[in-house]
């Protein structure tokens, strides 16, 4: 059994594709309490933080710990809480190139043993008018999302190419997680089928 120490319903609803066996706990991480000096260090310490943060899993069971962050450049965009924050991000993410990183951390409860991966793409948005940045803030999908925007929902429209996984911007890599599974367990990720939107994937419009 994997124990998936988020709240995110995007990262339940892609194990539930790939037919991953799972239970949500909660965890007591503090992300925003943690700092790192670059974009890479920051995913990572987060997802460590919330896999060992993990509360109700039970001794020897497999916490899963997650973190996506977007970057443009060396600056980093949280998860807006309101339609500004939205509007501000996208405003900085309109007609770039942005990179936007997924942590994960495999960590066998109650021991030291843990696997750490990052899966990276690279997001491509097409320039965008103040009504449509507007428009799409007033939805009310972007908040709490990494960056400001869903990519698998409205936010698709903005997106001119993904080089990497669309799994890894929406928040998670089952493919990875599988990989680490097999790091820190015996055998296979429970349940686990591979699945196209969790497998390599370059997407242009």
């Amino acid at each position: 059994m994997l124990y998936l120490a988020s709240r995110s319903p995007q990262r339940a609803m892609l194990l539930t594709r790939a037919m991953v066996s799972f239970t949500v706990v909660p965890s007591s991480c503090d992300e925003e309490a943690i700092t790192a000096p670059v974009p890479q260090a920051l995913a990572i310490e987060r997802a460590r933080a919330k896999a060992r943060g993990a509360q109700g899993a039970p001794p020897g069971g497999i916490v899963l710990g997650a973190d996506t962050v977007v970057a443009l450049g060396r600056e980093v965009l949280g998860s807006p809480t309101d339609a500004a924050g939205v509007a501000a991000m996208l405003g900085k993410l309109s007609g770039t190139t942005h990179q936007v990183l997924t942590a994960h951390c495999l960590w066998k409860a109650g021991t030291d043993t843990e696997a750490v991966a990052l899966a990276t793409a690279r997001v491509t948005m097409r320039p965008l008018s103040a009504q449509e940045i507007t428009d799409y803030a007033a939805t009310g999908e972007g908040l709490g999302k990494a960056g400001g925007y869903a990519i698998q929902e409205g936010a698709d429209r903005f997106v001119v190419e993904v080089q990497g996984n669309v799994s890894t911007v929406i928040g998670l890599h089952v493919a990875t997680v599988a990989k680490l599974w097999r790091e820190v367990a015996d055998g296979a990720l429970p349940g686990y089928i591979s699945t196209t939107t969790s497998g390599p994937m370059r997407v242009v419009r």
